[in-house]
């Protein structure tokens, strides 16, 4: 098991890197004149020049990088060169709004996805069809799209919620729940489609397995049959899935904290990729990509637990 966990570790860490070095140089092949753009048009010459020098923009960019790599290798990920804030200071007093909505809406997503799929698969007919057709309607509306119609029906029609803001959980819980709710849904529907259909597919092939017969012969209810052994081995592929989604909700994330106003990640990734502001844009790169890795190191532990046979690959 350790030497399963460490050869997951170093993928991580190389993966890490790789992201980390495209970026970078994709960032400076595309920035033009940084120095300009931070201290405007009307900026002279000569106040250009010694912004670029202050920031060491007149270096070569591969000593840039090696420079920006030898700190980010301590945790130190640079000064926003817009605002002067600490690039760790501006991420983590966001990370965890973001991270709210995205666990949220992950955890709504495996909870309803399992009901859903076992219920399609077990009760197949008119349920199954009924399934099919939710999760063809998760996959085909956008997020943002479900985000304006909850905002303006349950908002502002029904005022059952706040149609924007958002409340910190030690604030208020109830407040809390209530700006993050509508975002939660929003993320969660394109989720539940996909995993939805991970799980039914399963669970189907998995009730046509010698052991499920012999389970039943056996006088065991089909009720723990699936859920104590045919869900076990339909797991895996259905985690996978749910790591992919957890992965592209981050991206959702970034309209949908639009809409509802929520100061998370994505006022943050919006306005540092509008004005090229590259140490933070690079610290969200390098955030999401560890996210990333932890987030499939843990997937590949709990299908190391669910199966045995994952270790060895």
């Amino acid at each position: 098991m350790l030497t399963f966990i460490a050869r997951r570790l170093l993928s991580g860490v190389v993966l890490l890197f790789v992201v980390s070095t495209v970026a970078f140089f994709l960032l400076y092949a595309g920035s033009g004149d940084i120095a300009r753009r931070i201290l405007g048009q009307s900026a002279t010459t000569e106040g250009v020049a010694q912004k670029a020098h202050s920031l060491g923009l007149d270096r070569p960019v591969i000593v840039q990088y090696a420079d920006w790599l030898g700190h980010a290798v301590t945790g130190d990920l640079g000064s926003s060169w817009f605002t002067g804030q600490d690039v760790s200071t501006a991420i983590t007093s966001r990370l965890s709004v973001t991270l709210s909505l995205v666990i949220g809406a992950t955890v709504v997503s495996a909870i309803i996805a399992v009901v859903l799929g076992v219920a399609a698969a077990r009760r197949r007919g008119w349920v199954d069809r009924v399934v099919q057709v939710i999760s063809i309607l998760g996959f085909a509306i956008p997020g943002f799209l479900v985000a304006l119609g909850l905002v303006i029906v349950l908002a502002i029609n029904l005022h059952w919620f706040k149609p924007t803001g958002y409340v910190p959980f030690a604030t208020s819980p109830a407040g809390w729940l209530s700006t993050v709710t509508l975002p939660i849904i929003a993320l969660a529907l394109g989720g539940i489609a996909g995993v939805t259909q991970q799980i039914r597919g399963s669970v189907i092939d998995a009730l046509r397995q010698d052991y499920v017969r012999t389970l039943r012969a056996h006088g065991v209810p089909i009720g723990r049959v699936v859920y104590k052994h045919v869900l076990r081995n339909a797991g895996g592929p259905a985690l996978a899935v749910l790591a992919v989604q957890f992965v592209g909700m981050f991206g959702g994330a970034v309209i949908v904290e639009q809409i509802f106003a929520i100061p998370g990640l994505g006022q943050v990734s919006v306005t540092a990729t509008s004005q090229g502001d590259i140490p933070l844009v690079m610290g969200l790169v390098v955030v999401t990509a560890a996210l990333v890795v932890i987030v499939n190191l843990l997937i590949d532990l709990l299908q190391g637990w669910l199966n045995p046979k994952v270790r060895l690959s």
